[in-house]
């Protein structure tokens, strides 16, 4: 026999005085906009108007898409790189020992809505409807070179 009771006992309470040491990660991201109270838009779902605050699981390409009355909609991608803490085998031991905070911040300033100008748009329609109803030339393809 390998273990006695004793020594399973003894590595089972050192396996479980490790468990109780443990560290927290606690992730966050703050969005503010210029000017507050956008909505924000967090991979699709509602987080709240800026600024805000939220957790988050992962780390990687986040798509945010912020919007306000009188403002043109800003829809772009962040990425949040993976901190070599948070990687195999430094987040055991790193996790393991200590509580710690990953806190991203990121700002937007959205641009005042720029007015349309009713006859140019009409303008583009018009020359987009004659252009697709225009047929396509007919090409002949090139010779192949022997």
């Amino acid at each position: 026999m390998l273990f006695r009771k004793t020594d399973f006992l003894a590595l089972a309470l050192v396996f479980g005085a490790a468990c109780l040491i443990t560290g927290c990660v606690e992730r966050k991201i703050s969005i503010s906009t210029e000017p507050d109270g956008a909505l924000i838009l967090l991979n699709d779902e509602e987080i709240g108007t800026s600024p805000v605050t939220v957790g988050f699981e992962w780390y990687g390409d986040y798509s945010v898409v912020i919007s306000k009355d009188g403002y043109q909609t800003l829809k772009t991608h962040q990425n949040l790189p993976r901190p070599m803490s948070d990687r195999f085998p430094l987040d055991l031991f790193a996790d393991m020992f200590s509580s710690r905070i990953d806190e991203y911040k990121w700002q937007f300033k959205l641009e005042p809505l720029q007015p349309i100008d009713k006859a140019e748009l009409i303008k583009s329609a018009v020359s987009l409807k004659k252009e697709a109803l225009t047929p396509p030339e007919d090409k002949k393809p090139a010779k192949k070179k022997k």
